[in-house]
């Protein structure tokens, strides 16, 4: 229930809130009161455990996915913190990572995370499916991208940290505004 450093947070369906606590390489659960409900993870490279939790989100299954932005790769857990997979490695390739900075999940399971300059999309056995996105100021250009929200509709928000706006795009990666 302590915190060093939380860096994430995510509801699920039952509005039970999902932390990531960067500082302690785990993710912490409480109930919609504050309650804590339980914890998994330490610091280490094997399955379930951390370095750097960044950012963590909830599907309409109940799935729980961490970022790990130091390993550079995504985990995924049950709502008990039972390990079921993870993808990701250390690049600048489709499926690998560079800087994670935050994941979301639409609504058909889909998984959203910013990286680098671009985003990229998986489905939710860790697939890469797409991405999009360049350095730069331009239109669907970014600039150290952080947060993300998905909409009811699919569409993509992002925050572009580097050119101190927000842009929003369709579920395919096409710059809408």
């Amino acid at each position: 229930g302590q915190f060093y450093s939380p860096q994430g947070i995510a509801l699920d369906s039952a509005s039970n809130v999902y932390v990531a606590d960067h500082g302690h390489h785990r993710v912490q659960k409480f109930t919609a009161q504050g309650d804590f409900l339980l914890k998994w993870g330490s610091e280490g490279t094997d399955d379930g455990q951390f370095k750097g939790v960044f950012a963590v989100a909830v599907d309409g299954e109940g799935s729980v996915y961490v970022a790990d932005n130091n390993y550079a790769r995504i985990q995924k857990f049950t709502s008990q913190g039972e390990f079921l997979l993870k993808w990701g490695a250390s690049g600048e390739g489709e499926g690998q990572f560079h800087i994670i900075r935050d994941i979301a999940v639409d609504g058909a399971g889909n998984v959203y995370v910013t990286d680098s300059h671009r985003i990229q999309v998986f489905d939710s056995n860790g697939r890469f499916l797409r991405k999009w996105g360049s350095y730069g100021n331009g239109d669907g250009q970014l600039i150290y991208p952080g947060r993300l929200a998905v909409d009811e509709e699919g569409n993509v928000y992002v925050t572009d940290g580097g050119n101190d706006r927000v842009q929003v795009f369709d579920p395919d990666g096409r710059f809408l505004r």
